[in-house]
């Protein structure tokens, strides 16, 4: 690939171009201010980076064409048209010598006003960090003393994690480099590149850099946007590009580091960040708005950072007035005694985790006046499991290591190591809402404890300390997104208020949360050295979070075998129908095959697919990969596999993987397996390096369609079949008795499934149509079912309900997308009308990729 190639968005691979082998930024530091009234992110970050030892850099004859190797990158060699949109920095540029060393750093959309090298020997306080030592030690710390201090730096155990972040923060404000000069930095699409002059080696750069950058507010990592209660917030919107546009960073996930950093944002509004710690904000007397501080001690990749901004509530449990006093405001007033038996279910829940009752039910008010008050008080902004893990929400690890517990990964405070982590069912958490969806995210504050303790039960220790969950706005591209500390929520998975849903419009909500919190297990504490093997974190969330999600209801052995068999047949027929209509090359789980980890000689790569629109909306990640594990637990046993998990989890938590990695574990772990023909060459064969769906697929469904609920609603279908036909043309005035008909109580995948079967039907009756909406008060539904049925209205052009449609259209962009297609097909100019009139009233809030993929559809 050209290095200066503009890559087109809707059909290339996204480039990694950070040179991760010649030098690593090891911590950044963050220091930013949001500005509302422009949608603009400013600020500097701090890079503190260290050398790879032992790395020759190539000389200009020696370079080839591959990406990212900063020492090709020069003025010189750049195209015109790019050297033009770059005129104020290429006379910098091209005073320095093509010899000398470039950083390259991941970078898009963002406005880079400076570069500059940071003098951290200025800081007195560092003087302490160089022990006395041999003249030869004294000789190379005067030689170079901004390496020597980094390194040791770097160095301190993790035990005195909070004096090394104290190092950090000073080192951040400390003055440039003395000779005053600015570094010679160059803008291209999709990078940063920084040089010093006469500096021809990653050994001899500046250990210490500060960028000076503003985003954009096009910018494709953050999404400015109104929420729900028609406020403008901000949040990063986890795209295929990461955080690029967020701040300069290294993106490929090898580059893992930790960071802090400082967010100022106006007084009224919350900042919610991945961060160890909550933040407890004060006010900056210059400019009025509240300052933020979070940080992270682990190592991980840039893309996990996550930000959020807006003017949202902490959302508490409020107690029913027949429980509490009469006189509360409760999000419980008028509610029937069923409400009031369903909240002493919960209570004696909470209470069984630990949560006090009477602490869970603390009545705060609801109004977004001081958000101070509201969000930042440790004892009411959390629900915690016990009074000793109420103390773990400000966490230090020093002393508290289990010698017996070996891990892997590099030195920095692990919560697999600290004794108390392992006893923690329920870690604190909090949930935040806008104003408008406070009642309905109480189901979330609910549901959490339950789904928090089940997973523990599942996989063991809590890889993080606290989590923070946030109801995103409509225009979240997804139903949830898992992010270290912090998971986004859809609106979409908010539990129904409606009785008729009764406990099942508590499962995509549910089973949503788990499938998030498992992300803390796979695709967080453990990731995918290749992004391209996502089935390392979807599959594994998707298998997890049935498993937690039953745990969770603690449902008995054959309910949940009869769940499971239910969720993999719809999936089956998702997966399958997902396969007929997208092309092979999207099809495979490891589609860099046996070059699936590798990276040119600067550290650069691609991410292959990355780009390309139609990948975005598919699952084959999720269900394939977790098709693969329901195959492996069919080998071994669901029960043995799980335990297995937590073994993995025990040797690669803080770790990069791939498949092989998993793979080749669990073979030696059980070698029947390899007996029985199941070679590593032969699952990648069958699974992942092949398009199309695998044989054991395709016999294992027939199993599943025969399930005992699968078989009540296919009865069911069979009376609906029977009801619509006879009903088929016949007039509206043409009345008679119908014999009654009585129609099972069916759960919200049974509904799933009832109307995709319906939906396979060539005409269903408008008396039919009626008669199902009313029959299982469909609008009220969960977002899955509601789906299916807005898919039966259009088909069945059922003009009574199109409102369900367009609400759903509008309240249900994370699931709509290919809705807007069905009513094009059609050809109805009524439906044609309402997919333009729905386009055009979420249009400024959609997704950008989504916003793509509709515009082709109806423009």
């Amino acid at each position: 690939m050209e290095p200066d190639k503009e890559l087109n968005p809707d059909t290339d691979d996204l480039p990694l171009q950070a040179n991760t082998n010649h030098i690593l930024v090891r911590h950044y530091v963050l220091d930013l201010m949001v500005h509302f009234d422009n949608r603009v992110i400013n600020g500097s970050i701090v890079l503190f980076l260290e050398p790879c030892s032992g790395v020759k850099i190539k000389s200009e004859d020696d370079i080839g064409s591959g990406a990212g190797d900063g020492v090709k990158i020069t003025a010189c060699g750049s195209k015109p048209e790019v050297k033009a949109k770059n005129i104020q920095f290429s006379h910098l540029w091209n005073t320095t010598s093509v010899g000398d060393f470039t950083l390259v750093l991941d970078c898009c959309d963002l406005d880079v006003s400076k570069v500059e090298e940071v003098d951290i020997t200025s800081v007195s306080a560092m003087s302490g960090l160089i022990p006395e030592g041999t003249p030869e030690k004294s000789e190379s710390i005067s030689a170079n003393p901004q390496a020597a201090f980094i390194q040791n730096l770097f160095s301190m155990p993790s035990t005195q994690w909070r004096r090394k972040h104290q190092f950090f923060s000073l080192c951040s404000r400390a003055p440039s480099a003395k000779d005053g000069s600015s570094l010679h930095f160059y803008r291209d699409h999709w990078s940063l590149q920084v040089r010093k002059k006469g500096v021809m080696s990653p050994e001899d750069f500046p250990h210490v850099i500060r960028i000076y950058y503003s985003t954009k507010p096009t910018g494709a990592s953050v999404r400015w946007i109104k929420d729900q209660d028609n406020r403008v917030c901000v949040y990063t919107a986890g795209s295929p590009i990461n955080n690029r546009a967020l701040f300069p960073c290294q993106e490929p996930p090898v580059a893992m580091s930790t960071w802090q950093a400082t967010v100022r944002a106006p007084s009224e509004c919350v900042v919610l960040m991945s961060g160890e710690e909550q933040a407890d904000p004060t006010e900056d007397s210059d400019t009025h708005f509240f300052i933020w501080n979070y940080y992270v001690t682990m190592p991980m990749p840039a893309s996990t950072f996550t930000l959020a901004v807006g003017h949202w509530c902490n959302v508490k449990v409020r107690i029913p007035p027949l429980l509490g006093n009469e006189g509360e405001d409760s999000c419980y007033c008028g509610k029937t005694p069923q409400h009031r038996a369903d909240y002493d279910k919960w209570t004696e829940l909470v209470s069984g985790l630990g949560c006090s009752s009477d602490e869970a039910g603390k009545d705060f008010p609801f109004q977004t006046g001081s958000r101070r008050d509201q969000t930042t008080s440790s004892d009411s902004a959390f629900c915690h499991s016990s009074p000793e893990d109420e103390k773990l929400s400000v966490t230090d690890y020093s002393g508290m290591v289990d010698d017996s517990i070996a891990c892997s990964h590099g030195d920095y405070p692990c919560r697999f190591t600290e004794q108390s982590a392992w006893s923690q069912r329920v870690i604190p958490h909090r949930v935040f809402s806008p104003v408008c969806l406070l009642q309905k995210a109480q189901g979330v504050l609910k549901l959490l404890p339950q789904c928090l303790a089940a997973a523990h039960a599942v996989l063991g220790v809590h890889p993080f300390p606290r989590l923070d969950v946030l109801i995103v706005p409509a225009g979240f591209s997804s139903l949830g997104m898992a992010s270290p500390h912090i998971i986004f929520l859809s609106q979409s998975v908010l539990c129904s208020e409606s009785p008729s849903s009764g406990v099942s419009g508590l499962s995509l909500c549910g089973s949503r949360i788990c499938h998030e919190i498992a992300h803390s297990w796979f695709g967080l504490v453990i990731g995918a050295r290749d992004w391209t093997e996502e089935w390392i974190s979807e599959g594994f969330a998707t298998f997890l979070e049935d498993i937690i999600w039953n745990q969770a209801q603690q449902l008995s052995l054959q309910d949940t075998m009869e769940q499971s068999d239910l969720k993999a047949l719809l999936r089956w027929r998702r997966l399958s129908d997902e396969l007929q209509n997208s092309k092979e090359e999207l099809q495979v789980l490891r589609p860099n095959l046996e070059k699936t980890g590798q990276v040119s000689d600067s550290g650069s790569s691609t991410v292959k697919h990355a780009l390309n629109p139609e990948k975005t909306f598919m699952q084959v990640h999720y269900l394939k990969g977790y098709f693969l594990l329901k195959f492996l637990a069919s080998q071994i046993g669901e029960q043995k596999l799980v335990d297995f998990f937590r073994l993995f989890v025990g040797k690669y938590h803080g770790q990069l993987v791939l498949s092989q990695d998993f793979l080749q574990m669990l073979l030696i772990t059980f070698p029947d397996m390899e007996r029985k023909g199941l070679t590593l060459s032969a699952i990648y064969a069958e699974w992942l390096d092949r398009p199309g769906i695998p044989k054991w697929l395709y016999e294992r469904s027939a199993v599943w369609s025969k399930a005992r609920l699968v078989e009540e609603v296919k009865a069911e279908v069979v009376k609906w079949i029977l009801f619509s036909q006879s009903h088929q043309g016949k007039g509206r005035k043409r009345k008679r008795i119908e014999p009654k008909v009585n129609y099972k109580e069916l759960t919200s995948d049974q509904l799933v499934m009832l109307l995709e079967l319906l939906l396979e039907e060539s005409e269903v009756s408008v008396a039919s149509m009626h008669a199902l909406q009313r029959t299982y008060s469909l609008q009220e539904q969960d977002a899955e079912v509601q789906h299916r049925w807005c898919e039966l209205v259009v088909k069945n052009a059922y003009t009574q309900a199109y409102g369900d449609v367009e609400h759903f259209l509008v309240h249900d962009q994370a699931m709509g997308v290919y809705l807007y297609g069905e009513l094009m097909v059609q050809e109805d100019p009524e439906q044609q009308a309402l997919a333009r009139r729905c386009y055009s009233l979420v249009q400024e809030e959609m997704d950008q990729s989504a916003r793509r993929v509709v515009e082709e559809m109806i423009l």
